[in-house]
């Protein structure tokens, strides 16, 4: 597998995988991908074909070769294409996760049951769930702020959320990220309580700044994302 640092993506081989579920060599495994993406685009699914990239990966050599790797979703996907009994399990899984869901969109509190047993199974106390669940509340709120006040890009809310987090913490995000030995994993998720306390009251403050002043675009907001995590630090 390769991560890919800025969209904090993992990327696998697909025919490595591929080989652990046929159970053959590479090169049995690399013919039969040959011959089932064929299938799949006969299938009309080419989209599943396109979302594979071509990256360099090091092989047993040591040496690197450019290999057909895919995100986790298209993984999955392919998975469900190969007819195997060690692909069944996750086939199961996935069908269990699916009805879950299905079940949380017309019933929502199981979601949130589900995350806190989740985080009970982690060993996370009932102190630290509640706070993580407030905390969660703050940003939806926060972010609410920004949908209606001219923030509509993805990378709008990554922008000012790393000011807010750098103010009051001093380091950025991925700097936060990269101290605990983080990648793909959410940070709040990593955080001790008295974090979790400190990036609420930043997002809190944050909110009630951009209220009181009727922030509107990117630079305004910026300037009360500034004052929120300044009121956090000297908190």
């Amino acid at each position: 597998s390769i991560y890919d640092e800025e969209k904090e993506i993992y990327y696998f081989s697909v025919v490595d995988i591929i080989a652990i579920l046929i159970e053959k060599d590479y090169q049995g495994a690399r013919k039969y991908w040959k011959v089932l993406k064929g299938r799949i685009v006969k299938e009309g699914n080419n989209e599943l074909v396109t979302n594979c990239y071509q990256l360099k990966l090091e092989s047993t050599d040591g040496k690197k070769y450019k290999t057909d790797v895919a995100d986790i979703k298209t993984i999955f996907r392919i998975i469900q294409s190969v007819p195997s009994k060690k692909a069944e399990p996750i086939k199961q899984w996935l069908a269990k996760v699916g009805q879950e869901r299905v079940q949380e969109m017309a019933d929502p509190s199981l979601a949130i049951d589900r995350a806190r047993n989740t985080y009970k199974d982690q060993g996370r106390s009932d102190k630290w769930i509640q706070q993580r669940f407030s905390g969660q509340q703050t940003r939806n709120n926060l972010t609410d702020y920004w949908g209606d006040h001219g923030i509509e890009q993805p990378s709008e809310y990554a922008i000012l959320t790393n000011i807010i987090h750098k103010e009051w913490s001093g380091l950025s995000v991925k700097e936060h990220k990269d101290l605990k030995g983080l990648k793909s994993q959410n940070l709040r998720d990593h955080m001790s309580e008295a974090e979790l306390i400190f990036t609420a009251l930043a997002e809190l403050s944050t909110r009630q700044v951009a209220e009181n002043n009727e922030a509107t675009g990117m630079n305004e907001n910026k300037k009360a994302a500034k004052i929120g995590g300044d009121i956090a630090k000297k908190a």
